[in-house]
């Protein structure tokens, strides 16, 4: 027997080959018949699962360009998208993991990603579709007219009725019907809480920055998404305890049509190209000053772009990112951290520090 293990350490392979004596055979000049078997086991979901990309079909499901660099150097990456492009990497883009892993396949000729992309891995059903436990909204959340002009009145505020807030305060958790604007050089605390974004993005922009430490956001409906713009601040860790704990960011699941995204200020980067294959949710964040995104980002029906030109969570003890689709784009450093025993914030089960399956796939 021959027993082989994969570069990447997530296959085992076995192969047997016996001579099979023929009980007739001799009448047929043909004593022996070899014979030889072989069988592949392969891990799935690999310890330590730190991003995940959902979609089953899409192109460039995982796609980094421009310079962007994903960090994730001690935990893996997943595609779960059967195409033969599902991880694209352009424009000398890097990305480090554990392992890279693709249902289908990668083109990533143009970009540096270490180890290389295994291809042909086994899907991976969404690990986290029974862990949330989606909060009831409940009445709309206003703020005293000291903290801004008041619902709908915002600059740029694109959905009406949101809240806006253009003078420094500190939100408490509830429902924001219409999503919720911060913009100016307003500097916004979060008491800890679960906050409904609610038929409208959550936006920062100006000079605004947004603080928050055992906070955890619900976006809800249709017109929900979000919108960190490049001059601002942001700084989160997921709630501790409650029903999002270990979640900094997650959604409503389902969408039932497009959702143009949130516009930007005057002068502001357009959305990068690629139209998802269904109608998803925009999530983006051009912000150069995120450095702390503790927590687990779970949007099954959203699309994450991350096209800043600074580092993104580098601060943050752990991140984990499960989602649709996720484009990194005009340079930006994602880290994937995987110090979990360094914080009190959770890891919710089915990602980060867990045990792979072992699959017979051969």
């Amino acid at each position: 027997m021959v027993v082989s293990v994969s570069s990447d350490k997530t296959s085992v392979s076995a192969t047997a080959t016996d001579q099979f004596k023929l009980a007739f055979g001799a009448f047929v000049g043909l004593k022996v018949v070899p014979i030889t078997v072989r069988s592949t086991a392969t891990i799935m979901g690999k310890m330590r699962l730190c991003l995940l990309t959902l979609d089953p079909a899409a192109v460039g499901s995982l796609h980094l360009e421009k310079n962007a660099n994903l960090s994730a150097t001690s935990c893996s990456l997943y595609a779960d998208s059967n195409s033969p492009k599902a991880i694209q990497g352009d424009d000398n883009a890097i990305a480090k993991a554990d392992t890279i892993c693709s249902v289908g396949g990668s083109n990533t000729s143009r970009a540096n990603f270490a180890p290389p992309v295994t291809s042909g891995c086994p899907a991976i059903a969404d690990p986290l579709a029974v862990t949330v436990k989606a909060p009831v909204p409940g009445s709309c959340v206003t703020v005293s007219a000291s903290a801004g002009p008041g619902p709908g009145k915002g600059p740029g505020g694109p959905a009406a009725g949101n809240v806006a807030i253009t003078a420094s305060t500190t939100l408490d958790p509830g429902t924001y019907c219409g999503g919720l604007h911060i913009s100016g050089s307003a500097n916004v605390t979060l008491n800890p809480g679960v906050y409904i974004i609610k038929d409208g993005p959550l936006i920062v922009d100006g000079q605004a920055s947004m603080t928050g430490q055992d906070v955890g956001f619900y976006f809800m409906g249709d017109a929900a998404g979000l919108r960190f713009d490049a001059n601002t601040t942001i700084s989160l860790a997921a709630p501790v305890s409650g029903p999002l704990a270990g979640f900094l960011m997650t959604e409503q699941p389902g969408v039932s049509a497009p959702v143009p995204p949130p516009p930007g200020p005057a002068g502001s980067p357009p959305s990068p190209p690629g139209p998802p294959s269904k109608p998803l949710r925009e999530y983006r964040i051009i912000s150069n000053n995120a450095r702390t995104m503790l927590g687990t980002i779970y949007l099954p029906s959203g699309r994450l772009i991350i096209d800043g030109s600074a580092a993104v969570s580098d601060q943050s003890a752990y991140t984990v990112i499960v989602v649709q689709l996720l484009d990194l784009y005009d340079g930006p450093t994602l880290y994937l951290n995987a110090n979990y025993d360094a914080t009190s914030v959770p890891v919710p089960k089915g990602v980060g520090p867990v045990n792979g399956k072992i699959l017979l796939t051969q």
